[in-house]
């Protein structure tokens, strides 16, 4: 017989760590998958300066003693992509890579992913020039031009670390001013290697084995322009990893979970933590609140049971 946990995380990011850290120090059997790597968005954050006890880590760093923090206390850790959850006999039984695991309850906390142009060129020059993580390719363009392509606090951190190694930022935004954060702006604003260009989409990533332009439009002229960079940095927003629950009636009509104030789905059992959930504020620091108000609550849950 399939060994039974108490509680399955999927996903690994702040809110699936924490989640693990409370739920095993509660005496429960924890198991947390992950279909990627741990650390979720974190990895691809080069300084996190807002998560309490930290003045400044890089997300990477943060990750790793997140990571250790979380199996501490006994949780185990595989990896695996959830594609189905269905109860039977009041267990959720999971189907991850055609293995089934069993649960008392179950947390999701799959996160978010960046959101893609869609333009010419975008899927041809991946790895070639184009990236949505400067921690991970920005040492690729060392004294180099690249475009960041969005205004809010991702676009515009990404670009305070690329302007550390690059030669030029210039920052493609579709408003006429920044959306990120004011200590995020007037830094931005500040350094004399990022430009901005306003009030522009993209509409084409140029290049022959690899990116070495940009054409952007402007939206008041509708005059499109050849920006020249060798590479593209793309930061539109982020999409809910939740295509895999869509059957389970428990999302909203962007793709969210809904959960109540103890953030447990409609359906008996299955909670919710991180930026998957419906909320207004995503960031690491309420990613691992919620991580820790799930497991408290699968714990609730499994007692009454």
């Amino acid at each position: 017989m399939e060994k039974i946990y108490d509680v399955i995380i999927i996903g690994a990011g702040p809110a699936g760590m924490t989640a693990a850290i409370y739920a095993s120090r509660a005496n429960l059997s924890v198991l947390m998958l992950e279909k990627k790597f741990y650390g979720g968005q974190m990895q691809s954050t080069g300084e996190i300066e807002n998560y309490t006890g930290y003045e400044e880590i890089s997300g990477p760093e943060l990750s790793e003693k997140m990571f250790q923090h979380s199996k501490k206390f006994g949780t185990e850790f595989a990896f695996g992509h959830i594609t189905d959850i269905k109860e039977i006999d009041g267990l959720k039984v999971l189907t991850a890579n055609s293995k089934e695991y069993v649960a008392k309850t179950v947390i999701i906390a799959t996160g978010t992913e960046a959101k893609s142009l869609g333009i010419p060129g975008e899927d041809k020059f991946s790895s070639k020039g184009v990236s949505y993580c400067a921690v991970c390719d920005g040492a690729f363009f060392r004294n180099r031009k690249v475009v960041v392509i969005g205004g809010g606090d991702s676009a515009v951190e990404e670009a305070l670390y690329l302007s550390n190694l690059v030669e030029k930022v210039i920052i493609v935004h579709r408003r006429d001013e920044l959306r990120a954060q004011k200590i995020l702006q007037d830094r931005a604003f500040a350094k004399e290697n990022i430009e901005f260009v306003w009030e522009s989409v993209p509409v084409e990533i140029k290049g022959d084995m690899k990116v070495n332009a940009v054409s952007v439009r402007n939206l008041n002229t509708n005059e499109i322009t050849d920006v020249e960079a060798d590479g593209v940095f793309i930061y539109i927003g982020m999409n809910p990893q939740t295509s895999d629950f869509q059957n389970l009636g428990i999302l909203d009509e962007n793709g969210y979970v809904i959960a109540d104030e103890h953030l447990e789905t409609k359906l008996p059992g299955v909670f919710v933590a991180g930026d998957v959930r419906q909320k207004e504020i995503r960031q690491v620091v309420t990613a691992a609140s919620d991580g820790a108000i799930a497991a408290q609550s699968a714990y609730k849950y499994i007692e009454l049971s």
